[in-house]
């Protein structure tokens, strides 16, 4: 298997509380792996430890070949691993293209003498950044490529949601983290939604993903393959009917209900 990210026994305590226990995961390159289970389930813990927000308790996490355990967010970031929150982090007072360049500092030149004394050379790289952006956009909603000047008030959830995504993609990751993409759409929306990410995935090679989401018809329609949390440990792995079918997973959720039922 052509592993992207192998997380091995990989434990977060809080105090006393055990949010994520022991967990061991791997993820091919250009997978869609969707992570559920109940609230509390450690979905979101897993993200911000893969993530360097929080520094593991225990246990290992490899990516792309190298051992980023002890890594800062901001190394993690340059390694290859973008994410999006559940709770929209735009700033709706910019604009779409000043909102996906705060995603894309890790591309451009910041330094004070760059920016000050090579004038010419800055607005070719912001030139270049802006036909980038605009092609990226236009993946996911061509009027939106139309429109990268106008500021973010002014537009829908899923127009922000759309954004938001491409903000993580604009830094070209390995690994893109989707916590909750449908939140606050409706369904309408979200299926939309789900259009686009699958569509990027087509545009860009090996773009591997890891989507935690609550909405069932979103996780059997995008994943290739579902993990499942319950107290922070794995209770089941496989293609979504499988896991909808495991008692362990039925109980976890539902009691004895069919998560495909709910």
């Amino acid at each position: 298997m052509n592993a992207l990210l192998h997380c091995r026994v990989l434990t977060r305590r809080f105090g006393g509380v055990t949010a994520l226990d022991g967990l061991d995961l791997s993820l091919p390159r250009g997978e869609i792996l969707g992570l559920i289970g109940p609230n509390g389930s450690g979905k979101t813990t897993f993200f911000n430890v893969l993530t360097g927000i929080y520094a593991p308790s225990s246990g290992h996490i490899e990516f792309d070949g190298r051992d980023i355990s002890a890594c800062t967010p901001q190394q993690i970031y340059r390694a290859g691993i973008a994410r999006t929150f559940q709770r929209s982090r735009l700033n709706l007072e910019l604009s779409i293209f000043e909102n996906l360049m705060i995603g894309n500092h890790k591309r451009l030149n910041s330094s004070l003498w760059f920016n000050l004394m090579q004038r010419g050379a800055l607005a070719a790289e912001v030139g270049a950044a802006y036909t980038e952006a605009r092609e990226l956009m236009r993946t996911f909603d061509a009027p939106l490529a139309d429109r990268l000047d106008e500021p973010m008030a002014g537009f829908t959830m899923i127009d922000r949601r759309r954004v938001e995504v491409c903000r993580a993609l604009i830094s070209r990751p390995k690994l893109l983290l989707l916590d909750e993409p449908s939140a606050g759409m409706t369904h309408e929306e979200t299926r939309a939604l789900m259009d686009d990410i699958l569509q990027a995935r087509e545009r860009i090679a090996d773009l591997t993903i890891i989507i935690v989401e609550h909405e069932m018809g979103v996780i059997e329609r995008i994943t290739d393959r579902c993990v499942v949390l319950n107290f922070g440990q794995k209770i089941a792995e496989g293609k979504y009917r499988e896991v909808a079918q495991d008692a362990k997973v039925q109980e976890a959720y539902l009691g004895v209900e069919s998560i495909h039922e709910g």
